[in-house]
């Protein structure tokens, strides 16, 4: 799909669909919009009309035209005062799918300039459209192609904004690659395959990248890590990449995500109905983010430089599993008790975090589906943040709001640490099933020093069940757009 940025308007636009976003004040029709209704002989008045459209956000329809368009069509942006940019992106996306269903080869998209910010504007539109109109069908058997693609993507009177489409193109190169990571099973997403996703990216955009075996994990002492992956036949794969910025970098930044590629709950075998088995392989959309962030800030190329790290390793059943009672000693020397094995994920983070917070950085950011009390809580669409720390938490949440995806902040009441306490060790891996997305994050705290910290529990938003405007249903790659605005924000 082949993006402009136009010096054209939709006077003068010709092709298959022109597509104008309305807001709730622009009815009724004055100025370009009133010249616009001429040009197509009083047409888009008499849509307005019979469609009794009233310019709601996610609200659209469309009419044969002919001769230079077409066919035109119309989207609600809702109430100009509210429009963010995440009803940007939905709306451009709405007209993607609109313009697809119509069977149209070229779109012309005609939207209101955001806050005075065409580079954003533009940006936002064209992520809206790309994302949505990603289709994952590595493993169907029938790829037969349709007959008429949607192929040229002209942004209107947005002339001069390219390199704002560059941008959307590696964010979304990042989004899809995660997606493509969760959505795959796990005989072919591997701890292995994830280490040779890295090996690629490295290889492609001229990246530092540093993978630990088991051995030199040993050496490193990541007892915690190491005892989630001794039951796998796939042997464990410490992911280290690194950009570094050609200029003085002006700031040092980690991300860290869960790379569990599979997650059967160990002897705490995952089993009967809710237990989502089944959806396991996206056990590691922590470290697909991850991954994701780092094809998209290699393209991108801001004046930071950032760490994207993943212990990655499978939880399975084996004579050797780790069993319920064993205590593990993770690489800053503190020692936890085993109550549940399908707590794994943070185990693994635990020497994640531990390495991460030796590099001397400014912050470090972890991704990871770590708890199924975050969905009970949060739901399926809004990711937890749990951080002690308020500025990068407020930098996070203004960076997500950016980027259209859903955070909430949650507390970390340091009482509630008292139900990891374990007579035998210096904590337990699970505390009591009230809060557990809180004892979690607590959890992780005692294996950060001194480094700015935040914690993003993603398990609801990283899968839909359902077709959510350019999410398809599957994995929606979540992550990778808040993590990229966070660090270019960080360049600022």
């Amino acid at each position: 799909m082949k993006f402009v940025a136009s010096d054209q308007s939709c006077l003068t636009w010709s092709g298959d669909c022109l597509v104008v976003g309305l807001s709730e004040e622009s009815l009724p029709l004055t100025g370009l919009l009133s010249d616009l209704n001429e040009r197509v002989s009083g047409l888009l008045q008499e849509l307005i009309d019979e469609a009794d459209f009233k310019a709601k956000a996610g609200s659209s329809a469309v009419i044969r035209v002919g001769g230079e368009v077409r066919k035109l069509a119309i989207v609600g942006l809702g109430a100009a005062e509210e429009l963010k940019l995440e009803g940007l992106r939905r709306a451009a996306a709405a007209a993607a799918k609109l313009a697809k269903r119509e069977k149209c080869a070229s779109l012309g998209i005609s939207f209101p300039i955001w806050n005075n910010s065409p580079e954003r504007t533009t940006q936002t539109i064209a992520e809206g459209i790309t994302l949505a109109m990603h289709e994952d069908k590595r493993f169907k058997s029938d790829t037969e192609a349709p007959k008429v693609v949607l192929s040229d993507v002209a942004l209107l009177d947005l002339s001069g904004y390219d390199d704002a489409l560059d941008t959307a193109a590696h964010v979304c190169d990042g989004v899809i690659l995660a997606r493509e990571l969760v959505a795959a099973p796990p005989n072919v997403v591997t701890p292995a395959s994830l280490a040779e996703t890295a090996t690629n990216i490295a290889s492609e955009y001229g990246l530092t990248l540093k993978i630990l075996e088991k051995a030199e994990c040993e050496e490193f002492g990541m007892g915690a890590y190491l005892g989630v992956a001794m039951a796998s036949e796939m042997p464990p794969k410490f992911i280290h990449l690194t950009y570094t910025p050609k200029d003085t970098p002006k700031r040092k930044l980690a991300l860290i995500g869960k790379g569990l590629t599979f997650d059967s709950g160990g002897l705490n075998i995952k089993a009967g109905a809710g237990s989502m088995i089944e959806l396991m392989k996206m056990d590691m959309g922590g470290a697909a983010a991850v991954l994701g962030a780092a094809k998209a800030i290699a393209q991108i190329k801001p004046d930071v430089e950032v760490h994207f790290i993943s212990a990655a390793t499978e939880n399975m059943i084996s004579g050797h599993a780790m069993h319920p009672g064993d205590i593990l000693t993770a690489s800053n020397g503190k020692t936890i008790e085993v109550n549940n094995t399908d707590a794994e994920g943070r185990l693994t983070l635990a020497d994640a975090l531990v390495y991460a917070d030796k590099l001397g950085v400014d912050a470090m950011v972890d991704l990871a589906t770590l708890t199924g009390a975050c969905i009970v809580a949060l739901g399926n669409d809004l990711a937890g943040l749990f951080s002690p720390n308020d500025e990068l938490a407020g930098a996070l949440n203004q960076a997500a709001e950016a980027a259209g995806e859903k955070l909430w902040r949650m507390p970390m009441e340091e009482k509630y640490f008292d139900g990891l306490k374990s007579i035998v060790a210096d904590m337990k891996n699970t505390g009591p099933r009230p809060g557990g997305s809180i004892t979690a994050s607590l959890f992780l705290k005692q294996f950060v020093k001194d480094t700015a910290w935040a914690h993003l529990d993603i398990a609801g938003p990283v899968w839909s069940e359902k077709d959510n405007a350019y999410n398809n249903p599957g994995a929606t790659g979540y992550g990778v757009r808040t993590l990229v605005q966070w660090i270019m924000d960080s360049s600022n």
